[in-house]
């Protein structure tokens, strides 16, 4: 059976860090092109960032100076990184296999102001 599994959200005040985590099981995903996206309330889900298998990556809009995204294919788990967090960067946070169209559960991360 195939999952995605978050962990490591929560809250956290402004100019916090947070490091995401993304567990893949039931099939090996270092082939995969992996990412994160995130959804506030009354928004779009949108891309926070995409790995792929060589480690090429991809950020979405004003993601790239404060979030890191990277992946341990020995591991089967993929990671995101946040520092600097803001208000606005509260959502429910996504992984994704972009390659199979999987999606975990998704995870809470609160910034308090």
């Amino acid at each position: 059976q195939v999952q995605l599994v978050e962990s490591g959200g929560g809250l956290v005040q402004a100019g916090g860090s947070l490091r995401l985590s993304c567990a893949a099981s039931g099939y090996i995903f270092s082939a995969h092109v992996m990412g994160w996206y995130r959804q506030a309330p009354g928004k779009q889900r949108e891309l926070v960032a995409s790995i792929a298998p060589g480690a090429t990556t991809n950020y979405g809009d004003s993601m790239k100076a404060r979030f890191t995204i990277n992946r341990d294919n020995t591991e089967n788990t993929l990671y995101l990184q946040m520092n600097s967090l803001k208000p606005e960067d509260t959502a429910v946070y996504y992984c994704r296999d972009l390659t199979r169209q999987y999606w975990g559960q998704g995870l809470q991360v609160t910034v308090s102001s």
